[in-house]
């Protein structure tokens, strides 16, 4: 399915790229490290559906979500 010429697998991309570029607005690090972690999520996502799957997406999002976690849930100030 295509929306203005851009299939929908390339804005799942668009949108991770998006909410990862809006996460570095935020002035509390706790709100960029979710918003980011939402980004990261829909990263993911998008290295899974693309075809073939793309390794270094998922893998390199994957970390970034696993250390905003850390902070966000594990570390105690």
């Amino acid at each position: 399915m295509e929306f203005f010429g851009v299939s929908s697998i390339e804005w799942i991309g668009y949108a991770a790229m998006a909410t990862v570029l809006l996460s570095f607005l935020m002035k509390s690090v706790i709100k960029l490290r979710i918003v980011n972690s939402f980004g990261c999520l829909l990263f993911v996502f998008y290295g899974f559906v693309l075809s073939p799957i793309s390794k270094p997406i998922i893998i390199t999002n994957l970390a970034i979500l696993s250390i905003n976690l850390y902070y966000v849930f594990l570390k105690k100030k």
